[in-house]
């Protein structure tokens, strides 16, 4: 009889501990109150702040240009690599000088600032800092125009955007909206600004996107995102939820706690938490691990100590187009570190070389960087990861994203996930290296967004 009252109170005492456990991972934590208007210009915030929108032009001006020439011409000669070595080491410094010679002899800097320039760019002032964005209007009749904000990650700007801008504002034959679009330079990217003050995080990104929607006349709209244009546009959807009509996103993830205890169960039984055809993409958790171990040394070096990186990168070119065109080459396809390119060839080199020099010309690569540290370094980040959303969410799974959830995971951030496709093909800069697929599925994830915001209207 003892025993059976041992084994009993043993069991209700796990059952409870069991309870407590599921309870605390599903725990939802208030929102924190956040200054929707905090001040990131230089000094304090003036009594009347400017909210004109000016029309802006990029330039790469020949002194940039002189000067850039000038250090690619004069860079060290590189260290051989290892015999028997491609891309495994890091970025194979044989390639790297073709891109160099390219870069200095054949890339037309005025010729890719006026195609840069085909579209409508401009600047405001948000919380204290000048914003760049492109705006583009369709001129269509009788179809429905919904405005849509794209947000790029690092190391990119709005020049990400530049094959899918068209698409995203040309009619369709079977629908009946369009987009007007605004892609967002993020502060300290591009042709935006960059704060002097810590504490520009996601979430302040995220507020500040907002803010320009707001300025430009959106009260209610759309977002797209990837990379950090998809956790600050986590957050916006998150804080917003009344604002945003739908987001939809090529690398969803959901960093709630219950989801990491969901991704190390799953490895008990992966065949049942992840459709067989994706399990490699996740499981064994030991391979996930080392993947992102060996890629991800960049991260904590931005995550820690961004400035001192930083002035490699901002005195030498060379060394500036080394670490980018590695870093996006690995996440284009990261099978192909066995080849000379690192899977750069998967995006087109102009492209490439346009994302490098506007981060040349515009001395951004310390202050796109330090988001990284600012993403680790404040409670009210985990905090708003934490809070589930109710806005409708579409997503796309390329095969070379950087991580990969299944939807019975996402939905834990994302409860309304209306929309959900995953690849055999594509990347991390999907903007750049499948275009069409990215603006087939955004069209396609908005239409469910439509049916569902009808259906919880009426």
């Amino acid at each position: 009889m003892f025993k059976l009252i041992t084994i009993s109170s043993i069991v209700a005492v796990a059952a409870i501990g069991s309870g407590l456990v599921i309870y605390r991972l599903h725990l939802v934590p208030e929102k924190p109150e956040l200054d929707l208007q905090k001040w990131w210009g230089i000094g304090m915030k003036p009594r009347e702040e400017d909210t004109s929108i000016r029309i802006f032009n990029i330039d790469f001006n020949d002194t940039m240009i002189q000067d850039l020439k000038q250090r690619l011409r004069n860079h060290r000669p590189f260290t051989k690599p290892l015999d028997g070595i491609q891309s495994e080491y890091g970025i194979n410094t044989k390639y790297l000088d073709t891109i160099l010679s390219y870069w200095l002899e054949r890339y037309d800097f005025k010729k890719r600032a006026e195609h840069l320039n085909r579209y409508s760019h401009y600047k405001t002032r948000i919380q204290g800092l000048d914003i760049h964005f492109i705006r583009e209007t369709p001129k269509v009749k009788d179809l429905k125009v919904l405005p849509l904000l794209l947000l790029h990650g690092w190391p990119s700007s709005s020049k990400e955007f530049d094959k899918i801008i068209p698409m995203l504002s040309s009619k369709r034959s079977n629908r009946d909206f369009v987009f007007e679009v605004i892609a967002a330079d993020l502060p300290g990217f591009g042709f935006s600004e960059g704060t002097n003050k810590p504490g520009l995080n996601p979430v302040q990104i995220g507020i500040m996107m907002r803010n320009l929607m707001k300025r430009l006349g959106f009260d209610k709209f759309y977002v797209q995102g990837g990379d950090w244009g998809s956790q600050c546009a986590t957050h916006m959807v998150t804080l917003f939820p009344d604002e945003i009509l739908g987001f939809h996103t090529n690398m969803p993830f959901s960093s709630r706690l219950v989801s990491s205890v969901k991704m190390l169960m799953g490895s008990l039984v992966p065949s049942y938490a992840v459709d067989p055809r994706y399990v490699d993409r996740i499981y064994p958790l030991g391979n996930l691990l080392s993947s992102l171990i060996k890629e991800s040394g960049y991260f904590h070096i931005q995550a820690t100590k961004p400035d001192t990186i930083g002035v490699s990168l901002t005195d030498s070119p060379a060394g500036l187009a080394a670490y980018i065109i590695e870093k996006m080459g690995v996440v284009s396809n990261r099978d192909q570190v066995n080849t000379p390119h690192s899977g750069i060839e998967n995006l087109p080199l102009d492209d490439v070389l346009d994302t490098i020099t506007i981060v040349w010309a515009n001395n951004c690569i310390v202050t796109s960087s330090r988001l990284y540290a600012e993403a680790f370094a404040s409670p009210e980040v985990y905090i708003i990861h934490n809070i589930p959303t109710p806005v409708p969410t579409g997503v796309i799974n390329f095969k070379y994203e950087v991580l990969y959830q299944p939807d019975w995971i996402l939905k834990d951030k994302f409860p309304n996930l209306v929309s959900s496709n995953t690849l055999d093909i594509g990347g991390h800069f999907a903007a750049l290296h499948t275009p069409q697929i990215l603006v087939d599925d955004i069209f396609s994830a908005t239409a469910a967004f439509i049916n569902f915001n009808k259906r919880n209207l009426s």
